[in-house]
C-alpha cells in the first residue's frame, strides 16, 4: 500500500500561510499545536510525522520555519499519540554520533519504537557560523563525514545485543559479553562507546535520507531505509526511483527502500474551489520576501528581476554549490513551464518546487495512484500549504478515497515505525 507522511513546518509550507487570519502564528511555541497535528495525521493512519530543522535564524520579519527543537517536541508528541511514527532531521555536520545516537535511542524508548531520523549535511554558512565553522565545509567533506557519522551511530546502537539484559537481582543487570565498546576512529570522529542506553525497541530507529545530489544518492544507497525525494513531475520521480533502486541493489542490499516524494495539495469539493484556496494564499505573498527566497534557492541576487519578464538564465547545476535537488527542480520548472518571475514565485511559494496537486479528492487520489502504479513513488511526504487546514482537508477528503480503493490502510496493523513501513528489524 501507499505510505503517507506529514511534514510539519511552522504554519504550513506556503510562505504566506502565517499571514492568513486563521493561521496558528501565535502558537508556534505551543507544544499542544504540534500534538494536535500529530493526532490529525494519526487519525488518517499516516506512517509518520516529520520535522525538518535548521541551525540559524531567518529574517525575523517573516515567520520562522521552526521554533521548537524537533527531538524535544517529538518526545512530547510521543506521549500524545499511540501509533504514528516520529521522525526528526539530524545534522551530521553539527551533531556528534554519540549525542545523536543517545537522543534518538531515548525517543525510541519513549515512543515504544516509533522513532526515525533523517540524516542531512546542512546547507548554509549562517548555520556553520553557529557551530564553530567560518563557512560551510565543502560538499564532498560533508558527505564523507555523513557516511562516517551514520556508521558510528549504527555502531553505537549495535553496541548492545538485543538479548543483553539479564536484570537478575541476585546477579547481573546485563551480560557484559553482550555489551561491547565501539572503538571507532576515523577521519572525523573518535567514539569509544558503548552507548549508555539499553537495547532499543526497533533495534535501530528508521534511517531516512533526502539527498538528491550524487553524494546524497550514494549515501542513501548505502544506508537509507526510506527516502524523502524531490520530484516536480512523474517523469522526474520515475527517473529518481530507477536510479536510487539500482544503486541500492548495487550496494548489495535486497530490502525494499520506500521512496516518498514531497507533495503539496489543495483539496476541495470542486476544482474551482481548490484553485481559489491556492490563489488566496498566493495573494498574501510579499514580493520582496519571495525574491529573497528565490535568491536563496538559486544562489543569485534576484532583487532587481522584473516580475513580469521571463526568468533570467541560471547557471547549470554543475556550477551551483547549494542543495542540488531543489535547484534541479527549479531548472526543470523553468524548462517546462517557461514562467515569468512572478509565476515562478507563486509556483515556489509552497513546497519549493515539489509536486503540487490541485483539485477534488478523486482527482488528487487519481494522480497519486498513477504515480504509485507507474513507478514514481511508494508513497508521499505530505507538505500542507496551510496548517492545520490543509492536512485536515487531506485526511478527511483524500484518505477515505484511497482507503476505498484499497491503496491505504484503514487501521494500523503494527505498533512501530518499522512495521508501518514494512521494514525488517535489523539483525
Amino acid at each position: 500500500m501507499l505510505h503517507l507522511n506529514l511534514f510539519i513546518l511552522g504554519c504550513g509550507h506556503h510562505r504566506a500561510a502565517w499571514r492568513h487570519p486563521a493561521s496558528p502564528a501565535e502558537r508556534l511555541a505551543d507544544i499542544a499545536y504540534y500534538e494536535e497535528l500529530a493526532r490529525i495525521a494519526e487519525r488518517g493512519k499516516f506512517d509518520a510525522v516529520f520535522f525538518a530543522d535548521g541551525h540559524s535564524a531567518y529574517d525575523v520579519s517573516d515567520c520562522p520555519f521552526w521554533v521548537l527543537e524537533p527531538l524535544t517536541a517529538l518526545a512530547a508528541m510521543a506521549r500524545a499519540t499511540e501509533r504514528i511514527g516520529l521522525v526528526s532531521t539530524i545534522s551530521s555536520t553539527f551533531y556528534t554520533p554519540f549525542h545523536a545516537a543517545r537522543l534518538l535511542a531515548s525517543l525510541d524508548h519513549i515512543s515504544g519504537g516509533r522513532a526515525g531520523w533523517n540524516v542531512v549535511t546542512s546547507m548554509y554558512d549562517a548555520e556553520a557560523r553557529n557551530h564553530g565553522y567560518a563557512s560551510m565545509p565543502d560538499h564532498d567533506w560533508r558527505y564523507r563525514r555523513a557516511d562516517e557519522f551514520a556508521q558510528a551511530v549504527l555502531g553505537l546502537w549495535n553496541s548492545w545485543d538485543a538479548d543483553a539484559l539479564r536484570i537478575d537481582r541476585a546477579g547481573d543487570f546485563a551480560d557484559a559479553a553482550r555489551v561491547r565498546p565501539l572503538r571507532h576512529q576515523g577521519e572525523h570522529f573518535l567514539v569509544d562507546g558503548p552507548l549508555n542506553s539499553l537495547p532499543l525497541p526497533q533495534r535501530h530507529p528508521v534511517m531516512f535520507q533526502a539527498g538528491a545530489s550524487e553524494q546524497g544518492r550514494a549515501l542513501a544507497a548505502r544506508h537509507a531505509e526510506a527516502i524523502y525525494a524531490v520530484a516536480y513531475d512523474l517523469p522526474a520521480a520515475q527517473a529518481y526511483c530507477r536510479d536510487v533502486r539500482a544503486r541500492v541493489r548495487a550496494a548489495g542490499r535486497q530490502a525494499a527502500v520506500p521512496i516518498m516524494p514531497g507533495l503539496v495539495t489543495y483539496v476541495a469539493s470542486t476544482d474551482a474551489e481548490a484553485r481559489a484556496k491556492q490563489r488566496s494564499l498566493d495573494e498574501l505573498l510579499p514580493t520582496e520576501t519571495s525574491l529573497q527566497q528565490l535568491g536563496m534557492f538559486t544562489g543569485q541576487d534576484c532583487s532587481g528581476w522584473a516580475l513580469d519578464a521571463p526568468v533570467p538564465a541560471l547557471p547549470p547545476i554543475g556550477q551551483y554549490h547549494g542543495p542540488q535537488g531543489r535547484y534541479a527542480t527549479i531548472l526543470r520548472i523553468i524548462e517546462v513551464e517557461q514562467p515569468t518571475v512572478r509565476q515562478l514565485l507563486g509556483r515556489l511559494a509552497a513546497g519549493g518546487g515539489h509536486c503540487t496537486m490541485v483539485g477534488t479528492p478523486e482527482q488528487i487520489a487519481d494522480e497519486m495512484e498513477r504515480w504509485w502504479r507507474e513507478g514514481g513513488a511508494d508513497g508521499f511526504n505530505l507538505m500542507p500549504p496551510a496548517l492545520p487546514g490543509s492536512i485536515e482537508d487531506f485526511v478527511e477528503q483524500v484518505v477515505p478515497v484511497l482507503q476505498r480503493r484499497g491503496l491505504f490502510r484503514t487501521e494500523y496493523t503494527g505498533r512501530t515505525l518499522r512495521e508501518h513501513l514494512g521494514l525488517a528489524r535489523p539483525a
